[in-house]
């Protein structure tokens, strides 16, 4: 068998991705505070990622999840170190948003959340997708 990473566009994920982009692009217009605005909208974040890749990546990839919440907890702590004024980037809306402005440990939680979420999907629910769809191609 060979590895490797194997591209290719997956539909499902592609729709999900835009379907959490609005979703992320309402929380961040319409919540002005609140457990939407402050904790579900990072949750979200972490799928939102996940679904990005996985538009572009066919492989079952576990450790994906675990990427993601070390790529948000950087980011969480580059915002720590004030890195959007740091880098020149304060005057650019689009970096503040996507880098944050505001370090809050309790987003590091919210992440681990929404990774851990991911994570039970690619180990258990991919499995069983996987499972259903070998077991019926056997049948034919």
């Amino acid at each position: 068998m060979k590895k490797g990473i194997k591209l290719g566009i997956s539909r499902g994920y592609l729709l999900a991705f835009f379907a959490l982009l609005v979703v992320v692009v309402l929380i961040a217009v319409f919540g002005t505070s609140g457990f939407i605005r402050y904790h579900f909208g990072d949750i979200i974040i972490v799928i939102l990622i996940y679904c990005f890749i996985r538009s572009f990546v066919k492989n079952r990839m576990k450790w994906l999840p675990l990427a993601i919440f070390i790529f948000s907890v950087l980011v969480e702590i580059g915002q720590y170190f004030h890195i959007v004024e740091r880098l020149g980037l304060a005057d650019i809306a689009i970096a503040r948003v996507a880098i944050g402005m505001t370090f809050d440990p309790w987003d590091i939680v919210m992440y681990f959340i929404g990774c851990v979420l991911l994570y039970v999907y690619e180990v258990f629910i991919y499995r069983n997708t996987n499972a259903t769809t070998v077991s019926s191609e056997g049948l034919s």
